[in-house]
């Protein structure tokens, strides 16, 4: 038999196909691909002037409110509450501390020995611990703790419930029923890695013995383990910011704020006003807040006043975290934006505060911008050079936002650069997440309790300090993070070849972000056990 060549055979279809993807390319870039993303970017520097004049505009606030010194006993009045020799401890008022706990075995001593530490006259307060853990050795020890400081004189009640309906909003709820709350007209709830001083009660529960109007006044959070790694002192940066500047700002303007839903007391009358807790949304906090503020109730913020807590060090507990707190917020804005414009309680002023500038930009643009903008638009235009960003929206306008957010944190200033590559990582899952909630799709209600470590990880990895913790596939590779970073890298190398801009400088920084971030090296990494 003839042997005929193996090009007549099987034709090397190689270049064919390039062309044919060429030509392809090109009858759709034109008419299709220019215009869409022309429009892309049009939307893009929208919500980036509009995420622009937020940040100035509460930059701005906060100038004159630390340069006029708007402190909080300014604008409410704050006076010491005075013993009284006829009423005696009658005289102040009867506070419910609330300490919500699920499997919190590596933190459950330090919250409940610093509530039980809080200094209030022992019978004008109660400590209620509610747990829902579903390990009964965890709830033995959370138990036997409870019992100890009882054992001590401290009214402290441990209550248990048969489900975990509602999650914490749920346990709050069912918490609020029992007898001996009836009798009581504050309550102050702390998650269970939080620590407050001795005097939290004396500092804040004035505010709203004096001032009727007032329903809330939190305090700040102090995180315990910033320095614990660099993605703590990222989500430090980010944090920082939004007690500075965001709360200072809600507070100092319109006496409004979302609650952070520990370190605050409640006034239980404006709790119980507001339709107390309510289950709906994995943000339960903002949910009783938006409520309260709609009723025409006031929130007071503390800045000075600081209570410790500690940061999700792994990655896998931070992910879940913000996942919480970008779903959660625009799954409420959906529930509740008509509510808010029918309001006629307040003020149109503060409905468009609420509305525009507490949900709009920070819960929603933020995110979205940050992401599709800076990880998708801006990236896509160096393979569509016939669609250029202008500078300021692509230079100016982020440098000035990283800037103003960076004021909270002064110390870690010259992390910068790793927290807006780090940030924009992050906004990816912000951004699915904040669509999931608008759209009210498969984990619109998700609530995993973000894991803390307390000094665990620091043991674990004393006692296995030969041995390295063991590589799971699952855990440690995150296949959105890797298909992100291949595209920016791919267009990276596009604009080192063809590109007229630096562009490639930040796409392969990005890129690198990325695919850190994907295999799973940030955060702290704790040994198996």
């Amino acid at each position: 038999m003839d042997q005929f060549p193996s090009t007549t055979i099987f034709p090397d279809t190689t270049d064919d196909l390039s062309m044919q993807m060429a030509v392809i390319w090109g009858q759709i870039k034109a008419p299709l691909i220019v215009p869409l993303l022309k429009l892309a970017v049009v939307v893009c520097l929208i919500m980036s002037v509009m995420l622009f004049i937020e940040r100035v505009y509460m930059g701005i606030v906060i100038a004159l409110v630390k340069l006029f010194g708007r402190k909080p006993d300014k604008r409410f009045k704050w006076e010491a509450i005075k013993d009284d020799v006829e009423l005696g401890n009658s005289a102040y008022p009867m506070v419910l501390v609330q300490i919500p706990m699920y499997n919190e075995r590596e933190v459950y001593q330090l919250s409940i020995g610093a509530a039980c530490g809080l200094s209030w006259p022992s019978d004008r307060i109660v400590i209620q611990v509610l747990d829902d853990s579903t390990d009964p050795t965890i709830k033995d020890m959370v138990e036997l703790e409870c019992q100890r400081w009882a054992s001590k004189g401290i009214n402290i009640k441990y209550e248990i419930r048969d489900n975990r309906n509602g999650y914490k909003a749920g346990a709050l709820k069912e918490g609020m029923k029992h007898s001996y709350v009836k009798h009581c007209d504050y309550v102050v709830i702390f998650d269970a890695d939080f620590q407050p001083e001795p005097d939290f009660l004396w500092r804040t529960i004035p505010f709203l013995v004096h001032n009727p109007e007032l329903a809330l006044v939190q305090a700040r959070w102090k995180f315990v383990n910033a320095d614990e790694c660099l993605m703590t002192r990222m989500q430090e940066m980010s944090l920082d910011y939004h007690f500075t500047v965001e709360q200072e700002v809600g507070s100092s303007t319109y006496s409004f704020f979302g609650f952070n839903g520990t370190a605050g007391v409640w006034r239980i009358s404006a709790l119980n006003e507001a339709g107390g807790w309510k289950d709906r949304t994995t943000v339960e906090d903002m949910d009783l807040a938006v409520r309260a503020s709609l009723k025409g109730w006031k929130f007071l913020y503390l800045g000075s006043l600081k209570v410790k807590n500690e940061l999700p060090s792994t990655l896998k507990a931070y992910r879940y975290q913000q996942h919480r707190w970008s779903c959660g917020p625009a799954n409420l804005f959906r529930k509740m934006v008509m509510e808010i414009i029918k309001n006629k309680k307040v003020s149109t002023w503060k409905k468009v505060h609420v509305i525009y500038s507490f949900f709009v930009v920070r819960k929603l643009v933020a995110h979205i911008v940050t992401f599709i903008f800076y990880c998708v638009i801006l990236p896509a235009t160096v393979l569509v050079p016939e669609v250029e960003v202008p500078k300021w929206g692509a230079v100016y306008i982020p440098s000035i936002i990283t800037i103003l957010n960076a004021v909270g944190t002064p110390r870690s200033f010259h992390l910068l650069v790793f927290w807006i590559l780090f940030e924009n990582v992050m906004s990816l899952h912000r951004t699915k997440a904040t669509f999931i909630g608008l759209l009210e799709a498969g984990r619109v209600n998700e609530w995993i309790v973000t894991e803390k470590l307390g000094d665990a990880h620091k043991s674990k990895a004393a006692a296995k300090a030969p041995r390295k913790p063991r590589f799971r596939f699952g855990e440690r590779l995150h296949v959105l993070e890797l298909s992100v970073g291949a595209y920016l890298f791919f267009c990276g190398c596009y604009a080192v070849v063809f590109g007229k801009n630096h562009y490639f400088i930040y796409l392969f920084a990005q890129a690198i972000a990325f695919f850190i971030m994907g295999f799973g090296y940030v955060g702290t990494i704790v040994p198996n056990s």
